[in-house]
């Protein structure tokens, strides 16, 4: 069953990459108390995700931050390397949050995930966006497959 409007998040440990390396954050760090905007994409270094998702959030970070959000997090079922030079080729910085979900719990827990295994991909997450207010879920957009349509940084900033 897919996360829905209202929900709060799963608790779930996540990766992120940091200047000593891999760092865990859970889902309640991240979450709790604050006001988050995560999007999810099926994977680092693919067309749609380099050349139109994550740059769209980097390019509006300050619009987006600007309308109270603390945190912008992408998050892909890779790992926290491959996260972390990702951000580094998308000059990132300190814009978004490069989330790995390296074996898809957190993905599998939302009911959000995309068998890619006929394209050599594995289980991968459905590529949407969601605005998160303390934990629960206030808008969650989920794109068909093959589309990049409601998950992008112009259709969050409508929502905030």
């Amino acid at each position: 069953m897919t996360i829905a409007v209202g929900q709060k998040v799963p608790s779930v440990k996540l990766k992120t990459m940091t200047g000593e390396g891999p760092k865990d954050i859970t889902t309640d760090e991240l979450f709790s108390g604050k006001k988050v905007v995560l999007f999810a994409l099926p994977g680092a270094f693919t067309p749609t995700c380099s050349a139109k998702h994550l740059p769209g959030f980097v390019q509006h970070a300050g619009a987006i931050k600007g309308k109270g959000v603390d945190t912008i997090a992408c998050l892909s079922v890779n790992d926290a390397f491959v996260m972390g030079a990702w951000g580094k080729d998308q000059n990132v910085g300190d814009k978004v949050m490069m989330l790995a979900d390296g074996s898809g719990d957190f993905t599998k827990a939302l009911g959000l995930e995309l068998d890619l295994t006929p394209n050599g991909m594995g289980v991968r997450s459905k590529r949407y966006a969601m605005i998160v207010d303390d934990g629960v879920v206030k808008a969650l957009d989920v794109e068909a497959p093959g589309k990049f349509e409601v998950s992008s940084a112009e259709s969050v900033l409508k929502q905030l």
